[in-house]
């Protein structure tokens, strides 16, 4: 037996032939794989088009579409939306067919009450209608009582003298936001009275702060 190596001759051609027959195989199956041009029509075709005017729109995300488009809205936009919806924890505004009827009703329930106390006391006539003056007179009242006024002969007053500023600035609230909407009557009434309300609010706060400055100052901690 001889031990001389062997050599096996291959012949190119084959193989070459071989691998152009395993291309051309490969290459049908993916075409295979391919939709035909008729499909990918009514497939694209399933799609709405947009109008003629419209822009690309993306539609990879919609959640990050519709977020930008709630940055987009304008700040008064928002506001508007913000007092359509009322502030929060509070109840829907009526409307106005809710709030002709509601007035309708309080001014029948009024009439029966005030037609029961003049049934019970003849001798008293018919209240007057509620006027801005009325309105004016009660907060004067209010913050000259909370200002001391009225105190009986002899009694230390009694001096609520921030509840008379929030009253005096309630005031003031009111002849800022009617302003132009008064006759010269009204106008002259809110006015005086705003003046002297806190013209007695200078007085005191002058007296508090005076009796403040000349009173003796507290004893040391842990000595009487």
């Amino acid at each position: 037996m001889s031990d001389a190596p062997k050599f096996e001759v291959i012949d190119r051609r084959k193989q070459k032939k071989l691998e152009e027959e395993r291309g051309e195989q490969s290459g049908t199956e993916a075409a295979e794989t391919v939709p035909p041009a008729d499909e990918a029509a009514t497939a694209s075709a399933a799609v709405p088009s947009p109008g003629p005017n419209a822009g690309p729109r993306l539609v990879v995300n919609e959640s990050k579409h519709e977020a930008a488009a709630e940055e987009a809205v304008p700040e008064e936009a928002e506001q508007n939306v913000a007092e359509a919806q009322g502030a929060p924890g509070m109840p829907p505004a009526p409307s106005a067919e809710e709030s002709r009827e509601q007035k309708m009703a309080y001014e029948v329930a009024a009439q029966r009450l005030e037609d029961i106390l003049r049934a019970q006391n003849p001798g008293v006539g018919k209240q007057p209608a509620i006027t801005f003056e009325h309105l004016v007179q009660q907060f004067y009242v209010s913050a000259m009582i909370q200002m001391g006024a009225g105190t009986q002969e002899g009694q230390r007053p009694q001096i609520d003298i921030l509840g008379a500023r929030n009253t005096i600035d309630l005031l003031g609230v009111l002849y800022e936001k009617t302003q132009g909407n008064l006759t010269d009557t009204e106008d002259r009434t809110l006015r005086s009275v705003l003046f002297e309300v806190r013209m007695a609010f200078l007085d005191l706060t002058s007296m508090i702060n005076m009796q403040s400055v000349t009173a003796p100052p507290p004893p040391p901690p842990g000595k009487r």
